[in-house]
């Protein structure tokens, strides 16, 4: 399964519209088998959830993210796991670990 980790450096981004990458981790048999950093293009209104989608993306991981992102994620059968924080290791470990819980946004920007 591939998941995008909305990414700002090595921490996990508040934002998946605004945060400046997103690490593609497949992760099968509970290992991860690849990791790719995809450059976000930019903030455009239903660009990210189409690009996510055409790299093969099932779920994405965020700290927050709008209803509309959401929306658009879930048209395209990407999942949502929101309210992640900290170091994209320790989601990365926890995805692993199958302990990773979904919760609020933590997007002020929509709040």
């Amino acid at each position: 399964m591939r998941y995008a980790i909305a990414s700002d450096g090595t921490q996990v981004a508040a934002h998946f519209g605004r945060c400046p990458e997103y690490l593609l981790v497949d992760i099968e048999d509970g290992a991860v088998v690849s990791r790719v950093v995809l450059p976000s293009p930019g903030h455009e209104p239903g660009l990210l959830p189409r690009l996510l989608a055409e790299n093969g993306v099932h779920a994405v991981i965020a700290g927050g993210a709008g209803p509309r992102a959401v929306g658009l994620l879930g048209d395209l059968g990407i999942m949502t796991c929101l309210g992640a924080c900290g170091p994209v290791e320790d989601v990365v470990a926890e995805l692993l670990a199958g302990t990773l819980e979904s919760g609020e946004s933590a997007c002020e920007h929509h709040a």
